[in-house]
């Protein structure tokens, strides 16, 4: 005799008057596995190998690798092919990952300008989990430039961009996220503890932006301005050589890039709060 689609689900759903009677197992083991991966993940400050995932979930590689190949195509897991990586992605941004597209699309216009008004490479970067992330990359023209690629990563305690918009997160998550990442020299100029990166914080909430001087590259210098009000951790850089990009130069482009960032954080087109149905 032929079912009826109520009796279907009738059958396929669970009874809350046995639940006390049984204790029923609903776990799917794929979605186990998935989360297994990424609580491992999450756990990494620079990534896990493949070896290392197979070899902490009992997959075999090659299902271990089917795994964070789907998770790749969905930006939950991102892929460090160079070192052989893997890392949380950008998917976790959610809802606001829309708005980081957005944000990334306003912003071009104001790097390039920064980029020609200065000559040194302009910066649009992102704290994802622990680190930076550069969302957005316009080099300098100049022969010798300073320049990450669009999806490297860098630490929070020794970045321009990374002070930038630590200075706005609370302080008992900043002191979280080094817990997590330690604060290794990058230079001999770079702030390794977390009471004098949390001073260097309250600097750089009273003049409005942050400074790398020789602490992520010891020829290195960068400016960086918080967006304020984006609703994403974010802040946009300029960064040069130190022999031509001068802590003179520093603070007279600090000044135009605060300004800059306020008008991308106050632009009406930029990007709006999440509207959720209540």
């Amino acid at each position: 005799m032929a079912r009826t689609r109520k009796q279907e689900q009738d059958e396929d759903t669970p009874s809350v008057g046995n639940a006390a009677e049984e204790e029923r197992d609903y776990s799917v083991r794929a979605v186990e596995r998935v989360c297994l991966i990424l609580n491992l993940l999450q756990e990494t400050v620079d990534g896990i190998t493949l070896n290392e995932v197979a070899q902490t979930t009992g997959l075999p590689k090659s299902s271990a690798f089917r795994y964070l190949w789907t998770l790749e195509n969905h930006r939950y897991v991102e892929r460090d092919e160079a070192q052989g990586l893997f890392r949380l992605g950008l998917g976790f941004v959610g809802m606001q990952s829309r708005h980081l597209e957005i944000l990334r699309e306003r912003a071009r216009p104001s790097l390039e300008a920064l980029r020609d008004e200065f000559g040194e490479t302009a910066n649009l970067g992102l704290l994802d989990g622990d680190h930076i992330i550069y969302i957005e990359i316009v080099e300098s023209r100049r022969g010798v430039r300073l320049a990450a690629s669009r999806g490297d990563r860098d630490p929070l305690h020794s970045t321009a961009l990374g002070k930038a918009i630590a200075a706005h997160l609370p302080e008992d998550r900043v002191r979280h996220l080094l817990e997590r990442t330690g604060t290794p020299p990058r230079t001999a100029n770079t702030i390794t503890s977390a009471d004098d990166f949390l001073d260097e914080l309250t600097k750089v909430r009273r003049l409005g932006y942050a400074v790398d001087n020789g602490e992520n590259e010891i020829d290195g210098r960068c400016v960086a301005a918080p967006l304020l009000g984006t609703h994403l951790p974010a802040a946009i850089s300029v960064s040069g050589p130190a022999s031509r990009f001068t802590m003179q130069d520093v603070k007279k482009v600090a000044k135009t890039l605060i300004e800059v960032a306020a008008g991308i954080a106050t632009n009406p087109l930029a990007v709006e709060p999440v509207q959720t149905d209540t």
